[in-house]
């Protein structure tokens, strides 16, 4: 049994867990600065960092309690290295460098996309060749995994990330940040009365775009503000949503239908959508040869755990680190490439 303890601090999430097997979450403590953040509708870099130096020794000592176990116990440290706000994920990198040098253990570098596609693990194995979806704030990309740690990036956003879209969204409309699980509520209680474009739907690629989705929604709010005409939020949402939706779908099956897979994984942030998800067992079921494998919701946010998951890949084929290890802030799954 191999014990991973994992660092993670790429964004606004300071985090430390304890995987075993690449898929077995010991502890997994989480220290969130959402409050923080809400007053200026999206994180603050300057004001991330100063929160994770306040709490990664405490994440730190709550993992290694929440898991019983000591550090004598633990074969290496996982840590995020990219991508991420650089002040972030310096503090998680050096409390990592910390507690490796202080215990004697190796440290595993891990980039924090393959991380959130590792923690379909939690759920079930990832069978291979698999392909993922992987949708966050950051992130809107369509992923071909011939094996564990081998990436091929199919397709991504032009622009703006469909997370990055909700939260734009969810601003406009004076929600509280981060927007989406507020949004996908209110698309439950609404109708579909707007129609809003479907950006790229006849491209022949795997490619996103949300910029004119947004810019779509924006100009509707304002029109309607002029004509002092009252919104329905929630119809609004489930429009918005829709197209969303739509979006990822369509680029997903068309994939699909060119790249013949064994298993399926979403991932990211915005993979606890309910939509999203029911979409996309609904679309599988077509696939008959292909397992849908959903990362859990508790973990579709940042975490450490699912660097653990991530990093018990990069022990089995070893894949360290020294300590002259920096961050990349603007590290993608191209680099992954083994």
């Amino acid at each position: 049994m191999t014990k991973i303890i994992a660092f993670e601090s790429s964004a606004d999430e300071t985090s430390v867990a304890v995987v075993e097997d690449g898929h077995i979450v010991l502890s997994n403590s989480v220290a969130t600065q959402i409050n923080s953040h809400q007053r200026f509708g999206g994180i603050v870099p300057e004001v991330a960092s100063r929160h994770h130096i306040e709490w990664i020794t405490r994440v730190l000592d709550d993992a290694l309690k929440q898991a019983q176990v000591t550090p004598s116990e633990l074969d290496a440290v996982a840590v995020t290295y990219g991508p991420g706000l650089v002040g972030s994920l310096l503090v998680g990198l050096m409390g990592a460098k910390t507690f490796a040098l202080a215990h004697d253990l190796p440290i595993i570098p891990v980039n924090h996309l393959a991380g959130h596609i590792s923690a379909a693990n939690f759920n079930q194995p990832i069978i291979y060749p698999a392909m993922a979806l992987m949708v966050s704030g950051g992130h809107t990309e369509l992923v071909l995994m011939k094996t564990e740690n081998k990436f091929e990036v199919l397709g991504e956003t032009r622009d703006d990330a469909a997370g990055e879209s909700f939260d734009k969204v969810g601003r406009l409309l004076k929600l509280p940040y981060p927007a989406g699980k507020t949004i996908d509520e209110m698309a439950h209680r609404g109708k579909a009365t707007i129609k809003f474009p479907t950006a790229m739907a006849h491209e022949d690629n795997y490619d996103f775009s949300f910029s004119g989705l947004k810019s779509a929604v924006i100009n509707y709010v304002h029109h309607a503000e002029q004509k002092q005409e009252t919104i329905n939020q929630d119809d609004l949402a489930t429009s918005f949503q829709n197209a969303v939706v739509d979006a990822l779908i369509g680029r997903t099956e068309r994939a699909l239908r060119h790249y013949p897979v064994k298993s399926f994984v979403l991932a990211g942030g915005v993979a606890a959508n309910s939509q999203l998800r029911e979409a996309l067992t609904t679309l599988l079921n077509d696939f008959n040869d292909t397992v849908f494998i959903p990362v859990p919701v508790a973990y579709t946010g940042d975490n450490a755990a699912m660097i653990g998951a991530a990093g018990y890949w990069n022990y089995k084929q070893n894949i360290y680190a020294d300590l002259d290890l920096n961050t990349d802030p603007g590290l993608d799954f191209e680099l992954l490439q083994s």
